[in-house]
């Protein structure tokens, strides 16, 4: 009988403990990597015999990937200097020259930058910002793999698909970096294939950006879209898609797409198949912004328009469409009406259709925010904060009414995606990219996270919480 109590007594306590994490943290670490590990390394080419007229290689192995050079015959990005982001610090130049060409997959230099669940799968994203780089876009099977903490990634759809052709030949079967992707209400994973390596000092745009949607019941290619050179020169701000449908009406859905690089605002229509572009002073950085100091490294950056996301739909069958550039405090909003209007992207003025919804506060930039419909919250990924705030749509957007989910220097360190799936979960990745841009990781500890959270957890004693769902 005394052991009985006794265990019960454990019980509650090492319950009580879980509910302190949770209520303290806001989120729950779900997974943790040193450095990134994938079941396929890319050592051999997936398609070595065959035809390379195709753009399908010929031969293969571990010496088949060198690394961009001078001569080759490939389209270079040609859109100014190097940004702050794309200048390391020596030490670090030094490591790269130090590297060999030919490695497939180099543990370092995979950075992991979006997370996005569907049922049992977590898609991660790995753009290929440095050499070394297996597979952009990956998944975990969380049936299989998700009581590990830093579990292996498998390439999604599959390798081939993923593969890096040898000289950078185009080929529109394959993906070459990924930044984010997004699921929408069709059961359709959407993501922004760029085209584009972005190796320090050696950009090269090896084909077009495209738009690519694969139907998640079967992972099967519906379609992939080419931006042509008339609406962006290269993919290189093209880092995020937000997809608006119905559920019913699946041909008929529209994406934004924003380029954080040259500050416009791209909208995709699926049944026309067009593309057109939007331009707009609120697209732009805010000057007195951009100076970060996040993970121990201050830096500046000039990100435009980030982020974008869609709140609940009006009578009239359109939505509001918030938006922000990450190097920025203030949120934005213009109406679905306006953007699904491709006449109005041709307007000099667009007058009153865009405008300011208020300023978050002080050292509250963002990277990515979304939506949820069952609270009315819009959370967001804070970089400078280390962590994740909040807003309740239902409430005047002042500084006030802003809420801190969770908060933590050490763990969280850059925020890079924030994602909520269809059963109310919020999906949070953190990368040190930083760290990992201007100083060095420290491959002895844990570098990338993945977080989550029940929405109303999330929200719970916070300012942001629905008044129907407060405690008393």
């Amino acid at each position: 009988m005394i052991m009985k109590y006794e265990f019960i007594f454990i019980f509650m306590i090492f319950t009580i403990n879980i509910v302190q994490f949770v209520a303290a943290d806001g989120m729950i670490e779900v997974f943790g990597w040193k450095q990134m590990d994938f079941y396929n390394h890319g050592e051999l080419s997936p398609d070595r015999n065959r035809d390379s007229a195709s753009g399908s290689l010929v031969g293969g192995g571990k010496n088949n990937r060198p690394i961009p050079n001078q001569n080759q015959k490939i389209k270079r990005a040609v859109d100014g200097g190097l940004t702050s982001r794309d200048d390391p610090k020596i030490m670090v130049e030094q490591r790269l020259n130090n590297e060999a060409d030919n490695v497939t997959y180099i543990p370092y230099n995979n950075i992991p930058m979006g997370a996005t669940h569907y049922k049992g799968r977590l898609f991660i994203t790995m753009p290929r910002r440095r050499i070394g780089i297996p597979s952009t876009l990956n998944y975990i099977d969380l049936q299989k793999d998700g009581k590990q903490y830093s579990p292996k990634l498998h390439a999604y759809p599959d390798f081939e698909t993923n593969y890096l052709n040898p000289n950078f030949q185009p080929n529109p079967k394959r993906i070459i970096s990924v930044y984010r992707t997004s699921v929408d209400a069709c059961k359709r994973l959407w993501f922004i294939d760029t085209g584009m390596l972005e190796y320090p000092n050696n950009r090269m745009q090896v084909q077009r950006p495209a738009i690519w949607v694969v139907d998640l019941s079967n992972d099967r290619v519906l379609l992939r879209y080419e931006i042509s050179e008339s609406i962006v020169d290269t993919g290189r701000g093209l880092a995020s898609i937000t997809v608006d449908v119905y559920e019913r009406q699946c041909n008929e859905a529209f994406a934004y797409i924003p380029d954080l690089v040259n500050r416009q605002l791209y909208v995709f229509s699926l049944k026309n198949n067009r593309i057109w572009s939007f331009s707009h002073n609120y697209f732009n950085f805010d000057p007195l912004a951009g100076d970060l100091q996040i993970g121990g490294q201050t830096f500046r950056w000039d990100d435009g328009i980030f982020s974008v996301t869609l709140g609940p739909y009006a009578d009239d069958g359109y939505r509001s469409v918030y938006f922000h550039p990450m190097a920025s405090n203030t949120e934005f909003v213009v109406d679905s009406s306006v953007l699904q209007n491709e006449s109005n992207a041709a307007r000099d003025d667009h007058g009153n259709d865009f405008r300011p919804l208020g300023s978050r506060g002080a050292n509250r930039q963002s990277t990515m925010h979304q939506y949820d419909p069952r609270t009315g919250v819009i959370f967001y990924a804070e970089i400078q904060r280390n962590g994740v705030g909040c807003w309740n749509t239902n409430k005047p957007f002042s500084s006030q009414n802003h809420g801190s989910v969770v908060q933590d220097a050490q763990r969280m360190i850059y925020p890079s995606d924030l994602t909520i799936d269809e059963d109310g979960n919020m999906w949070v990745m953190s990368n040190s990219m930083p760290i990992f841009i201007y100083s060095s990781l420290d491959t002895n500890v844990v570098n990338f996270r993945v977080w989550k959270q029940n929405v109303f957890e999330a929200a719970k004693n916070t300012i942001c919480a629905p008044h129907w769902a407060r405690r008393s």
